[in-house]
């Protein structure tokens, strides 16, 4: 559900290829002053509203960005002007943008606050209905000035500078964090107290809740995640059981399910079957007692379903249509929300014979690791999912419905635990800023030991409609999501 207009805290989000081209432009290494615009996205959520940076102007030094007449620099007349008809025409909020000296504090000077006030009232009337506004930064610090439509003015709360670490910025030394619940002791030694808290705070969606998924919702109420969002269609059955964390066999009915019982009695214990999202939730609790969860019985590929991701912090994709694939690249873009699809496989060939085994760990950065990209959206598997099953036994797309792949808990749980260990380390800070952003695959069966563990390159395709400047990247609620209604 959305806040009431313009509910506060306000956060900037920056996908890695922006945050890298901003802070590389404000602070090159000459200590000096730099100044660009960001055109940004608004979107409101339950939580607060997302400012998500959707255009990035860099101000060149002594052309766009020049001597002051009030103040030490200033953006040209002519420079702002063509910004905010920009933003304009793309329904984007602005901001005005430059550094100052220091590191981890940051605030706007009295000349920085009198600017604003002499100009920023005419920007709002030509943007109209979205915001204009000021941010200042230093090296590991942001301060936000940002006046309303309706006449307020707020302050940013902090910035999400996006990539292999999700680095969170603030005007200051944030309160003091009390001691962490003695629980995770063993845990917040490695990351502190404030790894713990930053932990607390995450919202995660988990989309599929069975073999992955439900290791998946174990391991983040372990770790002390304070809300999850898990989202599933499916009700558990007896053949699920040894791959689902959690689930009992009073769960599935199975006096009524054994292959033995008429059709009418099996069909019932199907329809009154426990919920996967409700066993994930049940083992979320029993785990971590405080820990808030949403469990969405539905199909991720619905809107109003696929509504409640959008103010999450990070998300997993352990469901494997080709539709919930899609849908959540979609979001990862569209509201610069990083993720991860991951998964295990097991391919058969003639006679069922094992040709290969692997379990995938494939990371969704915003502007990065697009599916569309990489091809891992199969436009005939979108046809067919969208399908009735007798159409698809009519064209053969497959031979059997009740056919299931092979999937084993512990291919699941290589996968799972390397996808929540890549989120854990990137959320408190424990990652390179500057490594390599690669997808991960586990063969155990290979014929070497070197071809166990591949490494892949993600590939961008800069024309992208998906994860592209001029595609869904960013785009917020300017964008409809590929879903149903």
């Amino acid at each position: 559900m959305a806040a009431s207009p313009m509910t506060p805290p306000w956060s900037l989000h920056l996908a890695p290829g922006m945050a890298e081209d901003l802070m590389g432009h404000l602070f090159p290494g000459d200590g000096d002053e730099h100044g660009a615009v960001l055109g940004v996205s608004v979107v409101e959520t339950g939580r607060g509203v997302r400012l998500l940076g959707r255009r990035l102007y860099l101000g060149e030094d002594g052309v766009d960005y020049v001597p002051g007449t009030r103040g030490y620099r200033m953006l040209t007349a002519t420079f702002v002007r063509d910004r905010i008809l920009e933003c304009e025409r793309e329904g984007l909020g602005y901001l005005a943008v430059h550094c100052h000296g220091g590191t981890d504090r940051v605030a706007f000077s009295r000349e920085d606050m009198a600017s604003h006030e002499r100009g920023y009232p005419a920007l709002l009337g030509i943007l109209g209905d979205q915001p204009v506004g000021a941010l200042v930064f230093t090296q590991d610090a942001v301060a936000g000035d940002i006046w309303l439509p309706d006449g307020r003015r707020t302050e940013l709360d902090h910035a999400r500078l996006l990539g292999s670490t999700m680095r969170e910025l603030r005007a200051g030394h944030t309160a003091a964090v009390a001691s962490a619940d003695p629980t995770f002791d063993r845990q917040s030694r490695l990351f502190g107290d404030c790894g713990q808290a930053v932990l607390a705070r995450q919202k995660v969606g988990v989309i599929g809740a069975g073999g992955a998924g439900s290791l998946v919702v174990e391991y983040l109420a372990r770790l002390g995640v304070g809300h999850l969002v898990v989202i599933d269609p499916e009700r558990i059955a007896t053949t699920n059981l040894p791959r689902v964390v959690g689930s009992r066999r009073l769960d599935a009915w199975p006096w009524l399910t054994e292959p033995s019982r008429p059709a009418l009695l099996r069909k019932l214990g199907e329809c009154i079957s426990t919920p996967k999202v409700k066993i994930a939730g049940r083992v979320a609790k029993q785990t971590s007692p405080k820990i808030h969860v949403e469990a969405i019985q539905g199909d991720v590929t619905r809107e109003a379903v696929a509504e409640c991701l959008i103010d999450c912090d990070y998300l997993f994709l352990a469901a494997d249509s080709a539709q919930a694939r899609l849908v959540v690249n979609g979001i990862v873009h569209q509201y610069l929300i990083p993720g991860v699809q991951l998964g295990a496989k097991v391919q058969l060939g003639d006679n069922a014979r094992v040709l290969d085994i692997f379990s995938v760990v494939r990371p969704m950065i915003p502007g990065e690791g697009c599916l569309w990209c990489n091809r891992l959206i199969s436009p005939a598997r979108l046809q067919e999912e969208a399908l009735t099953p007798e159409q698809r036994r009519q064209q053969r797309y497959v031979a059997d419905d009740n056919v299931q792949a092979p999937s084993v808990i512990t291919l699941n749980a290589v996968a799972a635990a390397h996808a929540v260990n890549d989120y854990l380390l990137a959320t408190v800070g424990l990652t390179n800023p500057s490594g390599e952003r690669r997808w991960f695959r586990f063969h155990p069966i290979a014929p070497s030991a070197t071809d166990r563990v591949v490494f892949e390159q993600p590939r961008r395709d800069i024309a992208c409609g998906e994860c592209g400047d001029v595609g869904r990247l960013a785009a917020g609620r300017v964008r409809r999501l590929p879903v149903s209604t």
